[in-house]
């Protein structure tokens, strides 16, 4: 065995850089290229822009306080009674108290009624409204909505938590910058010690999700505001009609802000924690949902920012064109690489393969560790995460990616998300014939 690796290591050293780059070709050309150097070079210039952009929130913060406007929290969920008290606490230990906090229980079959009448009553809660049949997500987070008072709406999930100061920083942009239109919050894991499962979706969400939104929204690409916490001007959302029926209603909602010309923000320090799916078949439940979204939203829904018309945007254009290459087309791509070395390097698989897990794996640990010094907030300690970032190879390389391709033919071929049950089946009917 020892053997056969020097030999190959011989032969990559005997035919040169450029055979190397040819065998390797998918990983230094697109994985390398974006997913490295253009995410470190972007942190880069970001960080040396730090004390700027330091003194300017710290003024728009002070805006923010004397303006002091009134804000809507509302929280739209089935079954979240477990989840609802601890968030009414969490919120009652915010920095920024001039809010209203609106719960919409969507037809739920447990306690949440309950419970939730309880702490209105209580003064907890500020409003509770019940939908008695289901309508889904975006059915009660309008219905909250129409009921809201404040000059801008909060959304929340209700099984997530907040830090005290996390209203407070998810506001403060809107005074810094009168074009944005939509701030998101920095979405973290709290169960990462709860399984295997848990603990590399952490690691995705550390380097790949929240580094990668800090590098889109300083690009002005940023795409998708999580619905677990994102913050939105309510004359906008009344301009864009507030949610569409999903699954995809976040990525969805915030391509319309954008349409209008509005910047989509991302505060890092406006944290947010939440528990993750602890099993891989669960994982692979949300995946096929979230992945479905590319295709009925960006090339069905929203195709339109590609057409050179009087609402054409560069931005909008750019986000949509990278989106869909690094995920749709590089997906295809991948398995096109894997037929040229099926196809030309049959022979040397035994090695190409191993050697491509090698190399994702030091790209892993390099970027963990130059990446760290860009994370806003570590709730988790550095080593933690160093025994598994080996396994990100699989966990990205091959289990993300053969989900998004099935999500992917699903979608294209078949319009599943239609059929998705985290939808009432009456809502998406209604959302398929009005083709959204």
């Amino acid at each position: 065995m020892i053997e056969s690796i020097d030999s190959f290591l011989g032969y990559l050293a005997s035919v040169g850089p450029l055979k190397l780059v040819r065998i390797f070709w998918f990983f230094f050309f697109f994985e390398f290229v974006r997913f490295f150097l253009l995410e470190i070079t972007t942190l880069i210039i970001w960080r040396i822009g730090k004390n700027t952009r330091k003194l300017k929130l710290e003024e728009a913060r002070t805006q923010l306080f004397l303006d002091f406007p009134m804000v809507s929290i509302i929280v739209p969920g089935k079954n979240e009674g477990e989840h609802i008290y601890k968030l009414a606490m969490s919120m009652r230990e915010q920095s920024y108290k001039n809010f209203e906090f609106l719960v919409i229980d969507d037809g739920s079959d447990d306690e949440t009624e309950m419970i939730c009448k309880s702490l209105q009553k209580h003064g907890f809660i500020d409003m509770f409204i019940r939908n008695e049949v289901r309508g889904g997500k975006a059915s009660a987070a309008n219905l909250g909505f129409r009921y809201s008072r404040g000059k801008f709406i909060i959304h929340l999930d209700a099984d997530c938590s907040y830090d005290n100061d996390a209203i407070e920083k998810i506001l403060i942009p809107f005074y810094m910058d009168e074009k944005i239109g939509a701030v998101g919050g920095n979405v973290m894991v709290r169960n990462y010690k709860q399984s295997l499962c848990a603990t590399l979706q952490a690691i995705e969400y550390s380097d790949t999700i929240s580094i990668g939104r800090i590098t889109s929204s300083y690009l002005g690409i940023y795409r998708v505001i999580s619905g677990a916490f994102g913050a939105f001007k309510k004359d906008i959302l009344t301009q864009v009609g507030a949610w569409d029926i999903g699954p995809g209603l976040d990525g969805d909602i915030t391509v319309k802000i954008r349409k209008l010309g509005y910047k989509i923000w991302f505060e890092p320090e406006a944290v947010c924690q939440t528990s993750v799916p602890k099993d891989f078949k669960r994982l692979i439940k949300q995946r096929l949902r979230w992945d479905k979204s590319l295709i009925r939203f960006r090339l069905r829904k929203h195709r339109d920012v590609f057409y050179p018309n009087q609402s054409f945007r560069w931005g909008n254009f750019i986000s949509f064109a990278e989106n869909i290459t690094y995920n749709l087309v590089l997906n295809i791509k991948w398995f096109v690489y894997i037929i040229d070395m099926l196809l030309n390097y049959a022979s040397l698989l035994r090695f190409i393969i191993p050697f491509n897990i090698l190399l994702y794996t030091a790209a892993n640990f390099l970027k963990y560790i130059l990446f760290s010094p860009f994370r806003i907030r570590k709730n988790v300690p550095m080593y933690y995460f160093i025994p598994y970032l080996p396994l990100m190879v699989i966990y990205n390389g091959y289990y993300l990616r053969i989900v998004r391709s099935i999500a992917y033919i699903q979608e294209i071929f078949l319009k599943k998300s239609y059929e998705d049950p985290w939808n009432p089946q009456k809502s998406s009917r209604h959302a398929k014939e009005m083709g959204i």
